[in-house]
């Protein structure tokens, strides 16, 4: 891996915790503030947040590939007007996809892969595939989280 490469997945990678950071922080003092009116969306910010990250990630698995040299090239008009600044075409850099997508996202929310997993197992016609996939990330992430919830309170209570 190229150090530009993990530089980019780190840097994203600490923008979308503190930004996950953040939500949460706001959403649970807003809660606080008047638990009558919102105190029925505790915990859904999570919810949220992993829809959300979902949408950045599927825009970030959507986009071109650009290369960095074509994104940085001056263009071939002299015209200085607004509407010579509009790109004729859009794309990330394949290091931009990694700050975006494996940095941000990744740490953001780990949901949004999931979800874009899925998308595609459905877009290529595996169908009963994707069902499986379904199937053993919630059950297998459900009960794997029950386990080591168990296996904590047993430990810690000397068990």
């Amino acid at each position: 891996m190229v150090v530009a490469d993990a530089a980019a997945i780190g840097v994203g990678a600490v923008c979308g915790a503190l930004c996950r950071h953040h939500v949460g922080q706001s959403v649970t003092k807003q809660i606080a503030k008047d638990p009558k009116r919102f105190g029925h969306l505790t915990g859904w910010h999570t919810a949220g947040i992993n829809v959300l990250g979902s949408f950045v990630l599927g825009g970030v698995f959507a986009s071109p590939v650009v290369s960095a040299a074509a994104e940085s090239a001056p263009s071939s008009t002299a015209a200085t007007s607004a509407a010579s600044k509009v790109p004729t075409s859009f794309g990330l850099t394949a290091r931009a996809k990694l700050l975006m997508g494996v940095g941000f996202c990744g740490s953001f929310t780990t949901f949004s892969t999931y979800s874009v997993d899925i998308v595609n197992m459905i877009g290529r016609g595996e169908a009963a595939r994707a069902l499986g996939y379904v199937a053993v990330n919630n059950v297998g992430g459900i009960s794997a989280a029950a386990a080591g919830m168990l296996l904590v309170r047993k430990l810690i209570a000397g068990k």
